[in-house]
Parts: C-alpha cells; structure tokens; sequence
C-alpha cells in the first residue's frame, strides 16, 4: 500500500499538523486501504486500485478543514502555540523501538567493548596474541560499531522515516572502516602492529571518510510529513541550504572531497616514510578542515546570492 501512504502525505501536504489531523489522516488511511484491497481482489492493479479508492474519496483538505472546525467549536477556538503544537505531534506519533533492535545494539556494543578490552591487554603483554589475531578482533569491533550506527539508522522513529537497507548499510560500512582505522593506529602507538599498518588505517580512514561524504551531501529529507509541516511553519532565519536546491553544487563537493582526501593520503605516506608516522597524521586534521572550509563556502549562500535567484 505504498501508493496510498504516498497519495494520503501529499494530500495532508501543508496542512497544519495536530493530534486531530492525525487521528482523522489515520483513519482515511484504514479506509483507503481497504477499499484498495477491495478493488485488487477484483482485477486491479495495486497502483491503479490506490489511485481510485483515493478519487472516490473526494476532497480530502474539505475532510480537514471540517474536522478542525469541529475542534475549534468544541475547544472555543483557542489556538495552539507554536511549541504545543510541536509537542502534542510528538506524543501523537512516538515510536516504541522494537525489541530485537535494543537487544541487537546492546548485544553490538557489548561485543565491540569486549574485543577492544582484549586487544587492550594483549597490547600490554597481559597475556599473548599474534597481530593477525588482534588484527581480526579490531576488524570484528569495528563491524559492530558499524552495526550500531547503521541498524539505529534503519528503524523508525518519532521524527523520520526509516532510512533505506542500502543507504542504512552504506553508513555502516563507513563508520566501520573509520573505527578500524583509528582502532590500528591506536595499536600501533601501543606497539601490536609495525608502523606499516599506518598506511592501512590512512587508508580506511580515506574511503570512509569519502563515504561519509557522499551519503551526506546525497542525503534525502527523512522526516515525516508532520515534521516537514510544524518546521516550514515555525521556521525563522535566512539561510539558503544550496545543496537542497542545486544537486550539482553537492557533486561538485563530492569531487572537491575525493580529491582533498586522496592529496591527504599521498602526502600521509610521503610524510610517514620521511619524517615519520606520528607526524604525519596532522595531514587528515589539515584535511578535514580544508574539507569543512570547502563546505562552509558551498553549502550556504549569502541572503544577497539568494535574492538573485
């Protein structure tokens, strides 16, 4: 029933969001819904059936408009604050974590934890391991700390929509390579890995920064069609978010990022085989602050850009 969720959001697009107006767009839904069901068991395509069932139900804003007039009625007319509304929307539409996620993220950072303690001790000749063996546990802590990030991503909340499996496994991927790559040189300083295995964490460091990166400037608004409405409603300031509006600008930073980075890790390594290693991650601190610079000055124009559009 995608087609009705995606019908019933642009219908109720604008409309001033209250616990009322979700009690009555909750309704329309189980009845859309049950008429669509109605029209595919005889013949209909699911879009085609959503799409007919939402055009016999007629105007839906005349469908708000007298409901909010039967609330006004019963209430005396006294309008909401800006900051109640926002709050009776947020108790309207709290969502409870599923059990098997909280148990999942607890179980996730119990083992990521546990494998850093080890790798820890065995760093500090408590007891032996061979580098392979704290090599793997570091990768298996990093995962999980990935997991965390992108399961915690992946659920519905009260404010956003559930963010895709593929986008959701892309920042776990992300966050994984960057924790491996602060994990190994934090081990080499504590002397469980030979000073090569900087180049390996310069480079996790590298590609998952460069993910970070991409999700971020590709990233769609998530947040539910209640959340949309309260925020334009209730929005103040002048600020000009260029990469909402100018998808090019937002590759552009893409590039601009790949290229920074990839400059970082080469001078990373130059400056590691001649200078030396500790030094030579100053390199990503100058980076990253190339990086933000590069993004302050495209992200946001000036309120005069934004009048000359």
């Amino acid at each position: 029933m995608t087609t009705v969720h995606r019908l019933l959001d642009d219908a109720f697009a604008g409309v001033e969001p209250s616990p009322e107006v979700q009690d009555l767009k909750e309704e329309i839904r189980a009845n859309l819904e049950a008429r669509a069901a109605e029209l595919q068991a005889g013949g209909a395509s699911p879009d085609h059936a959503a799409r007919r069932a939402f055009d016999e139900l007629g105007d839906v804003r005349a469908l708000v408009a007298d409901a909010q007039a039967d609330v006004a009625a019963e209430t005396g007319g006294a309008p909401r604050t800006p900051m109640q509304e926002a709050f009776a929307a947020a108790q309207q539409h709290r969502v409870r974590p599923r059990p098997r996620f909280v148990l999942g993220i607890v179980l996730a950072s119990l083992v990521f934890a546990a494998l850093v303690a080890v790798c820890v001790l065995a760093a500090l000749d408590v007891f032996a391991l061979p580098a392979l063996v704290v090599a793997a546990l570091l990768l298996t802590a990093s995962s999980a700390a990935g997991f965390v990030v992108g399961s915690s991503l992946s659920q519905e909340t009260s404010t956003n929509h559930p963010m895709p499996s593929s986008r959701a496994g892309g920042y776990y991927l992300a966050t994984g390579l960057t924790v491996l790559a602060l994990l190994l040189a934090v081990f080499v300083l504590l002397g469980a890995f030979d000073p090569w295995m900087y180049v390996v964490a310069g480079a996790a460091l590298v590609v998952g920064g460069v993910l970070f990166t991409m999700l971020g400037v590709t990233q769609t608004n998530r947040k539910k069609a209640w959340v949309r409405d309260v925020a334009r409603a209730h929005a103040s300031g002048h600020h000009f978010d260029r990469f909402d509006h100018d998808p090019a600008a937002a590759a552009r930073f893409g590039v601009y990022t790949v290229v920074i980075w990839l400059a970082a890790f080469v001078v990373f390594v130059v400056l590691g085989l001649t200078v030396g290693w500790a030094w030579s991650w100053l390199t990503f601190v100058v980076a990253l602050a190339v990086m933000m610079l590069v993004l302050a000055r495209m992200l946001f124009r000036s309120t005069e850009e934004q009048q000359k559009q």
